[in-house]
């Protein structure tokens, strides 16, 4: 048993036992299929506190010749898997974590030698140096081992990223890892198996794409991965029932990561909250607010108003595809936005392609991000969001139109009025304080004969009205409700028992903002 070559299982039997672990052991069965294969390589990018680590650490212990881990595996979902033990601790296993070679700034000169001096030392004392080491190093030893013994090998790299990361501004050190990293996997016969974590997908560098031989498993993209790296809202709900835990309380904090399909809450958190019986954001434990507060206060056009939008609980548009998948090349607006949806601060939505604040443990920290005099008018704002929400249920237009003027004002720099766009973050904002009665707002919500601009339901056992709003640029607050009413745009949602009220909201550039409320008169 070695550090690098043929691990032990000691890490993964920490997490087996621990006081609480989810069985994710399926994902053996998925990896088995590969081996060997012309899928063997695969880069799993998610972001921290999302159980990439323990994966890793599970599947050395499975196929690591370095250890006997039938008895760790027992009663596992794994054990009832046919390749189960076609593959129980039968392969050469190199076991990486990047970050532990970079641990000091300073080790970026001499990391990429110090790895390959310790993997091959410990190749030494397996094949008793019957090797050459020239001048290709790793990949050239293992070339050697394998033309003599036919012998291949499963590697398992964890924080494979942490180079961008830690040296997000040296262009020639993360050129020259990429060039290690290719020279190691491209056509090499010895590779059974390449399975790499990290919290960024693959760099793109154009002449290196040899890298891209990976199949990507991310935020963005999960592929038939999504559920093993996450807790699925069925393990969440059997976790509270034993913990004597809320579940809707716990839903509402940490879940909301969209993976195509499914629906994962925050492992980490999840497991916190179920831990210390208190529901709050343990985002802080491994992240900083100042993070985030870094790339939302980055000065490209329409970047602060995606995020007010969003605040409001509304969702942003983007494209992901021209992110270069490191944390300095920013050209737009999406590709910090798409950063921050594989650092976990957003989640991705494939269907309409939007981004969206995933739960409250994350609006706590754009919260916290947006403290500071760059958004004063902001947090301003939101502070008179339950004001003007108490107004609408009274259908009181006037004082809706003050507030709206006033929130107008205060946020006159970041949201430049020069669409309907800007209107409707200004409403999201406005209504923020909705949240805490309301499902999260339908933008566009099909009803009769077009569309209503956002609608606002309320939660399960809250007696509050429904809220469709419409909103007019530069008509009049009576015409949006005329034409709700022609339209006939609450039939969608006639069927709520509670009262539904019709606000139609207008901005004029001269007038400023008007708004009428009207109680839907439902059909007999």
């Amino acid at each position: 048993m070695g550090i690098y070559v043929n691990p032990g299982n000691s890490s993964f039997k920490k997490a087996v036992n621990s006081k609480i672990y989810i069985d994710k052991t399926e994902l053996i069965a998925s990896v088995n299929d590969r081996i060997g294969t012309s899928d063997c390589f695969l880069c799993v990018s998610r972001p921290r506190r999302f159980g990439k680590s323990m994966a890793a650490d599970m599947l050395a212990a499975y196929y690591s010749r370095g250890c006997d881990s039938c008895t760790l595996f027992a009663g596992k979902r794994i054990a009832e898997e046919s390749s189960f033990k076609m593959h129980l601790n039968q392969h050469l296993v190199i076991r990486l974590d990047i970050q532990r070679f970079l641990f000091d700034e300073s080790h970026l000169d001499i990391f990429i030698d110090e790895i390959q001096d310790r993997i091959i030392q410990e190749l030494r004392e397996v094949y008793d140096g019957n090797f050459q080491c020239g001048p290709y190093r790793l990949p050239g030893t293992l070339e050697q081992i394998h033309a003599h013994t036919g012998d291949n090998f499963i590697f398992i790299i964890d924080e494979w990223d942490c180079v961008f990361r830690i040296a997000k501004d040296r262009i020639e050190i993360q050129k020259k890892y990429l060039d290690f990293l290719r020279g190691l996997f491209k056509g090499a016969e010895y590779v059974e198996l390449a399975y790499m974590t990290g919290i960024l997908p693959i760099k793109k560098y154009g002449e290196h794409s040899a890298i891209n031989i990976f199949n990507e498993y991310s935020m963005i993209e999960p592929k038939d991965l999504g559920e093993y790296f996450g807790f699925t809202e069925t393990e969440v709900r059997e976790q509270c029932n034993e913990y004597g835990a809320d579940y809707e309380e716990m839903k509402k904090w940490y879940d909301g990561y969209q993976l195509d399909e499914l629906l994962i809450y925050n492992p980490k958190s999840v497991v916190d909250a179920l831990m210390w019986k208190d529901f709050q954001s343990y985002w802080t434990g491994t992240e900083t607010y100042e993070a985030l507060k870094v790339y939302i206060d980055l000065n490209f056009d329409g970047l602060k108003e995606a995020v007010i939008k969003m605040l409001g609980n509304g969702r942003c548009r983007i494209n992901t595809r021209k992110f270069q998948n490191d944390m300095t090349t920013f050209h737009t607006k999406d590709d910090v936005l798409t950063l921050l949806i594989h650092l976990g601060y957003l989640t991705y939505d494939r269907k309409t392609r939007e981004a969206f604040i995933p739960n409250q443990e994350i609006a706590q920290e754009f919260q916290n991000a947006i403290e500071g005099p760059a958004w004063d008018g902001v947090i301003r704002s939101l502070e008179q969001s339950a004001d003007l929400l108490e107004c609408t249920w009274k259908m009181d237009g006037k004082a809706v139109a003050g507030r709206l003027e006033t929130i107008h004002s205060e946020t006159t720099s970041i949201l430049k009025y020069n669409d309907e766009n800007s209107l409707t973050c200004t409403i999201l904002m406005a209504y923020y304080s909705a949240q805490a009665y309301y499902m999260k707002p339908i933008m566009e919500l099909p009803g009769g004969k077009g569309l209503a601009d956002v609608v606002y339901l309320p939660k399960r056992e809250v007696e509050k009205p429904a809220l469709v709003i419409e909103l007019k640029w530069k008509k009049s607050a009576e015409g949006a409700i005329r034409q709700m009413k022609d339209r006939n745009y609450a039939s969608w949602i006639e069927g709520y028992t509670g009262d539904i009220l019709l606000v139609g909201i207008n901005y004029d550039e001269k007038k400023g903002h008007e708004c009428v409320i009207e109680k839907f008169k439902k059909q007999m």
